[in-house]
């Protein structure tokens, strides 16, 4: 999926990050009335705000614990029990399918926050100041890029023990150098506005000019990539953790019940659906709402001169 930043570059004022309260506000409510009338968005929302609450709230709903054990029912197929079967241990897959919902978003959340994190300030720098610090970055950056995602995933895990906190940092790594791109590229357009050189010409120190000044005013596309870096992330997550090198068990996540799914091959194809099918809608409805939002987001820069005039 290719987000359309140069669309959303295109405008040649700021976008809401300057505008005062009540215009701001104003902004604020016209992005979430073409939000809510984007359906396909609203019902990735929808779904995905199930999922969400589903794993937040698996201690009351699951139904059994997600380790539990039933030696009668191995690799059983759905049943009034155990309405998704259970895996090739007895264990529920249901319970384990929504515990295991609440570690992978765990991992998710702690890949996006180290992948921000580590990229904000070298992009910001990098495209602020320029010069041989620019470029050092910029090197660095090209050369991740020349890695496969996965192999660099997996080099990184085998530094580190292998747990969530692993998995985490291997996937943040392999996240670092597009963000870095994307954030630089939006510091390189937003400082040549004429705000930026008055700003500078009154005295606004260089930290207040990025933080206050050059942040809010780049931040559109990069929360776009924030959402669906989400879906990326669950993906990573779940084939790390396949390979044996993220989550491990009896630890439920999505990616260590294919795991066990594919370890019970050829006995029983059962096990693999009910992970299978979680990434598969959790990918799809994180991927709707970051559609949305970007094109929510990118009609909203066309019409910022209607809030400022």
């Amino acid at each position: 999926m290719t987000i359309d930043f140069e669309r959303i570059q295109a405008a040649s004022v700021p976008p809401l990050g300057n505008l005062d309260g009540d215009k701001l506000e104003t902004a604020r409510r016209r992005l979430w009335r073409r939000f809510r009338h984007n359906v396909p968005a609203m019902v990735g929302l929808v779904v995905l705000t199930i999922i969400v609450l589903a794993a937040v709230l698996a201690p009351l709903i699951a139904p059994h614990s997600p380790d539990a054990t039933d030696p009668f029912h191995k690799g059983a197929a759905p049943s009034a029990a155990h309405w998704l079967g259970t895996d090739f241990s007895g264990r529920d897959a249901l319970s384990r399918l929504i515990y295991g919902g609440r570690v992978s978003f765990e991992v998710c959340a702690l890949v996006v926050l180290f992948a921000i994190a580590a990229a904000l300030p070298l992009g910001l720098t990098a495209g602020y100041f320029g010069g041989w610090w620019d470029y050092l970055v910029s090197r660095v950056t090209d050369a991740l890029f020349a890695f496969p995602t996965i192999t660099l995933a997996l080099a990184v895990a085998t530094i580190f023990r292998k747990g969530l906190l692993t998995a985490a940092i291997a996937i943040a790594v392999t996240f670092i150098p597009g963000f870095v791109r994307l954030i630089r590229a939006q510091v390189l357009a937003v400082r040549e506005e004429t705000y930026v050189e008055a700003s500078t010409s009154v005295g606004v120190t260089e930290r207040r000019m990025l933080w206050r000044h050059i942040l809010p005013n780049a931040v559109t596309p990069l929360v776009v990539q924030i959402a669906l870096s989400f879906g990326y992330a669950l993906l990573a997550e779940a084939g790390l953790s396949f390979l044996g090198f993220g989550v491990q068990t009896p630890t439920p996540s999505w990616g260590t019940m294919l795991q066990d799914a594919y370890n019970g091959l050829p006995g029983t194809t059962w096990p693999v659906f009910p992970p299978g099918i979680a990434l598969a809608i959790t990918v799809l409805a994180i991927n709707l709402v970051a559609d949305g939002m970007r094109d929510s987001l990118g009609r909203e820069v066309y019409n910022v001169k209607a809030f400022t005039e």
